[in-house]
Formats: C-alpha cells, sequence, structure tokens
C-alpha cells in the first residue's frame, strides 16, 4: 500500500477528538504516584549540596536510627556490586579513538560532580519519616574548585580521572580544507556568534518509580515515568543490576509529559529497583518539583560561532561552524549524540549550500548532566542556521524571504553535504503558504500602527527542516549507536473483530490511543472505538524502542502497517475458503472480502471468528488465530520542514516583547488527525517562544542553581500566547507505507530563530543588532541602552 493510497482511506486526516483524554480529563488517569503496592516503602534521596567535593566521611547512625527508617544506602554499600549508569551513544574524535567515559554510579562514590547529585538514599514506612531521616543525614565534604564555565573548562581541575581536560570528545564533518578555500575567495562572508541557552524540561508530571521484587519467583516490577520502558529495562538488566532480562517487567502506565528528559535511565531508576531487590519489599519515589530542577537532565546548552560564505548575489558558498557543547558532569544516555550527529547533519538547513564543516567539543562541567529536549539538536541547528541565513540577508539588504528563496533546495532527492539525503519536500511552497497566511502584505501598516503606540514592531522568518524516525539501524551502529531504532508492532484480531494493538512507542501526551487507532480502522475498515492501544508495558508489548525524536507514527505506525499486512494476507485465505474462491480473486476494501466479479462477500467480523471458531477452515494451510507482529526499521529519516514568520512588539522604555502573532506551515507528509497536530505544533511553539524570551537555567561561579523553581525560572503563562495561524503542506514520505514524517518537535525547532529575528527586526532602528536568549525585558532594555 502506497502513501497516496492510505492518506485517501476513510478516518485518515480527520480531526477525531482523542479517545484518551476522557480520563484524563476526569481525573481516572493512573499515573506512577497513583499506584500503592502493598507493604510499600518510601524512598528519600540525600544530595550534594556541593558541585565539585571529595567526600571525606558521611555519618548515617542518627538517621538510621529514626523510627520507621527500614535502611540507608550510600556509595559505600554499592561499590563494586553493580555497574554504573551506561550511555547510549559512542562519539568518535577525529583520529577514530572513542570518546571518554567515565563512570556513573548512581549513588556518589567518594566524589560529588554537581549540586543534586544522589550522594544516599532512605529507605522508611512513610514519605515523612524518609524525609526526617534524610535531614538528619550528615556528610564531611572537602569542596573542590568547580568548572562551571565552558569557556574556561579546559583550564580544569579535571572532574574526572579519564578525563583530565574535560573534554569528552572532540567530532568533525565536513572537509575543512575545501571549506576555507571557499571562503578564502568568497564575495561575501557574514559571522554570527551565538548562545544556545541551557532549559529544564519542566514536564508537568514529575518523575516517579514503584519497584516490587516477588523473593519467590525472583521478579521484579518496576513502574517508572518513562518514555521508553523497554530501553529502561535493558539497560537495568544487562548493564547494571546483571539480573536476567526476563526477570525485570517495567511499565510506564500513564506518564504526563517526558519533551526527551523521560528518555533517559536515571540513578533513581536504579537506585528503587536495587533497594526493592535488596529489602524485599515495593520502594516508592516521587520527585518534588524543586528536586525535578536538580535532579532531570538539561537541554541545549551551546555556545558557537557560524560563518556562511557567498558570492555577490546572495548565494550561499560554504558554511563553517564551530560548537561547544556542555554536556554536564556525566554522561546522559543520550547526551553524547545531541550535540554531534542530531545537530552537525542538519546544519544544511533547506539550503544548497554545497560545502559544510562543523567541528563541536564536548566538554564535563560541574552541573547537572544534559541530554535530549523537545527536538535534541535539531532546535540548536535550526536556530544557528536561520539566525545566520538572516544575518545574511540584511547584511545584504535582501529580503528575509529573498534570500532563502535563493537558496531553497528545489530538486529531490537532495544529498546534503552532511551526510543526510533529503527524500522530498517543497521548501519555497511552505514559505509562500505562511507569507499568504500571515499577511506579510500588511505588516509595514501594522509596524505604522505600532510606531503611533511607541512601539517598535518586527518581523522575523525561519525556514527549518529537522530529521525524524531515528534510522536505519545499521547505519546508526556505524555512527556509533548502541541500540537498534526499529519499531515493534503487534495487531491481535478478536474473534468479535475488535482489535487489540501493541506498540513498542509509548504516549506521554501525543495522542497513540487516538492515532493509532485511526489507522487500524482505516485499514480494516472498522469503527475507530473497535481498536484498543496498549503500550508501555514491557510484559505485554514484545519489544520496542519508546516514542522521542517524532518517530512514533512514521515509525511504530509503520511496523503496526506491517502487521496490518499479514493480517490481510492470512485474512484473505480464510475468506477465499469460506467462499470456495482462489486466494488470488479475493480483494479487501471497506471492511469486506470480496470475490472478484461476483457478489459474493464476507465481512471483517465473519472472517474473524472463522480464525477463532475453525469449524470451516483451511486447517491444513493455516494455524487458527488472526494475530500477527512485525518489525520495522526504516531506510532512511524522515524530514518535516516548514517556514515560521513571527511578529513581535517591543516597548522601548521597558523592553518587554510581546509576541503579537506567529505563522507556523509545516510539510508533515499525510496527517491521520489534524486536531493532534495542531495541538503539538500550538504547544511546541509556546516551548520555543519560552526558550527564546523566558527561559534560562542559570549558575553561579560555585556551581549552584540559581534558577532552581518557578520563582526564578520563567515558564510561559496563558498570557503569552499570540494569535496562532496555522497551515500544513503535504510531500508525502517516499519510503514509510503511511507517508508521514512527524510534528511533535517542529515548533519548537521552528519558533527561536523566528523569535529573535523578529525581535532584531524590531529594534534595528534603535541600533541593535544581536541579543541572546533568552531576550528577557531586562535584557532588551540593556542592549537598547547600550546602543544609545
Amino acid at each position: 500500500m502506497g502513501a497516496n493510497e492510505f492518506a485517501s482511506m476513510p478516518h485518515i486526516g480527520e480531526a477525531l477528538r482523542r479517545v484518551e483524554d476522557t480520563r484524563f480529563l476526569t481525573g481516572a488517569g493512573k499515573y506512577v504516584d497513583d499506584i500503592h503496592q502493598e507493604g510499600q516503602k518510601y524512598a528519600c534521596f540525600v544530595r550534594s549540596p556541593h558541585a565539585h567535593a571529595l567526600i571525606k566521611s558521611m555519618d548515617t547512625a542518627a538517621a538510621a536510627a529514626m523510627p520507621g527508617v527500614r535502611r540507608i544506602y550510600t556509595g559505600q554499600d554499592i561499590e563494586g556490586k553493580v555497574g554504573g549508569l551506561p550511555t547510549g551513544w559512542l562519539i568518535s574524535n577525529p583520529d577514530g579513538s572513542p570518546m571518554k567515559e567515565p563512570p556513573h554510579p548512581f549513588l556518589a562514590i567518594h566524589k560529588v560532580r554537581y549540586v543534586g547529585e544522589p550522594v544516599a538514599m532512605v529507605v522508611a514506612d512513610t514519605l515523612e519519616q524518609a524525609r526526617n531521616a534524610a535531614e538528619a543525614v550528615s556528610a564531611d565534604y572537602e569542596e573542590l574548585q568547580p568548572v562551571v564555565d565552558m569557556a574556561k573548562a579546559a583550564q580544569g581541575p579535571a572532574l574526572h580521572d579519564e578525563a583530565p581536560d574535560n573534554r569528552c570528545y572532540k567530532w568533525v564533518l565536513g572537509d575543512k580544507a575545501a571549506v576555507d578555500a571557499t571562503f578564502a575567495g568568497a564575495a561575501h562572508v557574514t559571522r554570527l556568534d551565538l548562545v544556545n541557552n541551557r532549559l529544564v524540561p519542566n514536564a508537568m508530571e514529575p518523575r516517579a518509580d514503584n519497584a516490587r521484587h516477588d523473593r519467590a519467583s525472583g521478579e521484579t516490577l518496576l513502574y517508572t515515568t518513562s518514555q521508553n520502558p523497554h530501553l529502561v529495562r535493558l539497560l537495568l538488566s544487562a548493564f547494571v543490576l546483571n539480573v536476567p532480562e526476563h526477570k525485570l517487567r517495567v511499565i510506564a502506565p500513564d506518564v504526563g509529559g517526558g519533551f526527551g528528559s523521560k528518555i533517559n535511565l536515571y540513578p533513581e531508576d536504579v537506585a528503587i529497583t536495587w533497594a526493592a531487590r535488596e529489602l524485599g519489599c515495593a520502594v516508592k519515589w516521587t520527585a518534588e518539583r524543586s528536586e525535578s530542577f536538580i535532579a532531570d537532565t538539561h537541554g541545549r546548552d551551546h555556545i558557537s560561532h557560524a560563518e556562511m560564505a557567498l558570492d555577490k548575489d546572495g548565494k550561499f558558498l560554504a558554511l563553517r561552524v564551530h560548537s561547544d557543547a556542555n554536556l554536564g558532569a556525566y554522561l546522559a544516555t543520550f547526551g553524547p549524540v545531541v550535540p554531534t550527529i542530531l545537530y552537525g547533519t542538519l546544519l544544511a538547513g533547506q539550503y544548497t549550500t554545497p560545502q559544510i564543516y562543523v567541528e563541536v567539543d564536548g566538554w564535563f562541567t560541574n552541573t547537572v548532566p544534559v541530554d535530549a529536549y523537545r527536538g535534541a539538536g535539531r532546535p540548536e541547528a535550526a536556530y544557528l542556521v536561520e539566525r545566520l541565513v538572516t544575518r545574511c540577508a540584511w547584511e545584504l539588504g535582501i529580503g528575509q524571504d529573498e534570500i532563502r528563496r535563493r537558496n531553497f533546495i528545489t530538486e529531490f532527492p537532495y544529498q546534503t553535504p552532511v551526510a543526510l539525503q533529503y527524500d522530498t519536500g517543497d521548501f519555497p511552497k511552505c514559505l509562500e503558504e505562511a507569507r499568504k497566511l500571515a499577511d506579510v502584505a500588511g505588516f509595514d501598516e501594522r509596524r505604522r500602527a505600532s510606531e503611533a503606540k511607541g512601539l517598535k514592531r518586527g518581523i522575523g522568518y525561519s525556514s527549518y527542516i529537522e530529521a525524524c524516525g531515528l534510522a536505519p539501524s545499521h547505519i546508526v551502529g556505524q555512527l556509533g549507536g548502541r541500540a537498534g531504532l526499529y519499531e515493534c508492532g503487534e495487531v491481535r484480531i478478536n474473534p468479535t473483530g475488535s482489535v487489540t494493538v501493541f506498540t513498542g512507542t509509548h504516549s506521554h501526551g501525543q495522542g497513540h490511543e487516538t492515532a493509532f487507532a485511526q489507522l487500524v480502522a482505516a485499514r480494516l475498515g472498522i469503527a475507530v472505538d473497535a481498536v484498543e492501544v496498549v503500550h508501555g508495558d514491557t510484559g505485554r508489548i514484545p519489544f520496542g524502542m519508546g516514542t522521542y525524536g517524532s518517530r512514533s507514527l512514521a515509525v511504530g505506525g509503520a511496523a503496526v502497517m506491517k502487521a496490518l499486512d499479514k493480517i490481510e494476507e492470512k485474512a484473505k485465505k480464510i475468506a477465499a475458503h469460506l467462499m470456495e474462491a482462489s486466494d488470488a480473486d479475493i480483494e479487501f476494501t471497506a471492511g469486506e472480502f470480496r470475490v472478484k466479479g461476483t457478489d459474493k462477500k464476507k465481512a471483517f467480523g465473519e472472517v474473524a471468528l472463522a480464525a477463532y471458531v475453525p469449524h470451516n477452515y483451511p486447517l491444513d494451510k493455516l494455524e487458527p488465530g488472526l494475530d500477527e507482529t512485525a518489525f520495522y526499521d526504516p531506510s532512511n529519516f524522515t524530514y518535516p520542514a516548514g517556514t515560521h514568520i513571527c511578529e513581535v512588539e517591543v516597548d522601548p522604555a521597558t523592553g518587554a516583547v510581546h509576541v503579537d502573532r506567529f505563522t507556523a506551515v509545516d510539510d508533515f507528509g499525510v496527517i491521520v488527525n489534524p486536531m493532534i497536530v495542531e495541538g503539538q505544533v500550538q504547544g511546541g511553539v509556546m516551548q520555543g517562544i519560552g526558550q527564546a524570551l523566558l527561559e534560562e537555567c542559570a549558575y553561579d561561579s560555585s556551581g549552584q542553581l540559581l534558577s532552581g523553581s518557578y520563582m526564578d525560572y520563567t515558564m510561559p503563562r496563558a498570557k503569552d500566547f499570540p494569535e496562532f495561524r496555522l497551515g500544513t503542506v503535504c510531500t508525502p514520505c517516499t519510503h514509510n507505507p503511511l507517508g508521514s514524517k512527524g510534528c511533535g518537535e517542529a515548533g519548537t525547532i521552528g519558533s527561536p530563530p523566528a523569535v529573535i529575528n523578529a525581535l532584531l527586526d524590531a529594534l534595528e532602528p534603535l541600533g541593535v543588532h544581536d541579543i541572546d536568549m533568552p531576550a528577557t525585558p531586562h535584557r532588551v532594555w540593556q542592549a537598547i541602552q547600550a546602543a544609545r
């Protein structure tokens, strides 16, 4: 089945209300913190107050004697007994040597490396008892000089013996000599220094774990807030606790948001699981919001220098980039790949730049580990490229739209100079549709109206592209990936014709229970409410690689489609037997099996019943039942793209910035549910606006987190929402059966450069030519004063 045929089916493109929302909106969702197991105990972590220090001693005696305390664990209890947390991706240096990969214990052993690192875990009968005892644990530290400023990381002191200069790796991509030669002969060179600010993910639901061990069976059950329960089970069993994988079951029930921060295996996941096995009882931990600020991985945190070489007509000739990436104190599960492969390979953007060279230095610092955050590398790439492209336009006196038109890729497939091959797209159409929707023609009039109010108005463009559905596994393996990136789907037809779908992807707000049901209902010609979607339980799902990188429909949905192909093939044989016809003469459309050229037909439900009640059944040819499993390993990434246009108003007297309107025209390929897509885009754009104008995770020179609560870390509020104008263009993906590309991260990728370009357009008459994110009122006001 091709993408065009799939797109024309009933239910595809239909804005159905999400079936899962009934339980969420009525308080019937089941999250980890809602789970209470018989006899469960409660855990509380003691965390380092220092960014860098030796642990000289730790006194737990007083705490252990307090009421209800069952056990207190420290680094001494685990040293030499269990493994450290592994990282999922190996990055190599230019000479082929591997990155530095220091051990990462789940409780600090001898040394702490960031404020918030777990140094002890108290297990008690009640949460209050655990908290009281944790406060009574005392430690004697010898403070060391912290490394907080990434620019000074090479000067030390070393966080890890394995990395004496605090460099984890140097990663390069491209032909430096050729790029340098092109720059030497270029008519114009545009240069730009950029900061991609560190962010805290702040998912609605804090992380939580609840583990139970059954001594009789030797089985351990872990409930956890994870985007990827199978990965958690694999890493826990094979690399950390050294227990048989079939003796560990991981369930991620309803999960309230992830944004990449719940992909990882965390110290707390290991500690709770280990304690449950040690104590032989259930142990539960739920993070406090303030704890999440120092316990969850952070995102972004790049410093970059970018240069574009152009000819006299504004055509891009070569791009040269150097980035320093803050990895934090340890390598998180996917920390190394985010600022390298997921970043550098997207620096071509939507443009025909013939030559690109990028180098990235990854640094250890005494800060919380950094890993994927919505977009994971692609927002960093799009911000650099789209800020630079707009700067090129301004320096050459060309419109933001025109310089993009002159350099857009228009023929596909297109091989970029940074490894990726784009299969399809229509970048000029996205730009033109966005201009119409944004009413760019009326901008000058709106600018005059703003001037009349004493405000400055600006317009900013961003034409982004991203790579979704990480693939294929054999290429990923060559690039250092330590896991496959396929997906699994099982379709189980029940005797009555209803369907249960088991998917290895995981929903934490994306609406999978609706979108996957629409997909299956469309394919089988049945009602959407006849389809149940099951995910998040390693005891029920054959296997799966979870949800991240907008892979769920493009990869997980493709696996389900392959399973449905097997279902149809077997069902046609059953139908042929029932109607005394040849298999080759059976066609299946709109939920019915028909014999070509006759009026003979059987409904899908009749064939399903025959499979389970095989009174009239080709038992000599087929087994009873109708249940099929398929794995799908994509042959390429998918490439969502689009153009975002932002308009802002700025009050020069206060520096306050108001996003007045935001237009996004995106190409997501074939869309299953436009309502879900619209929600994903709006949410992503707001996260991007948050990064551009509001959010910053800041440390002082001693490594103390200055923005450790909502009093200090500014999240977007309802009043910050602009007027949205959203549209789509469809060029179906050519290499998956759905034609889908993914929509979950696009808003976060395209919006920050559009916002900052708009802001700088507004401030240009005041002499302000650059500003870093977040462009807070104070930072904007300072820039205006400095320009005067």
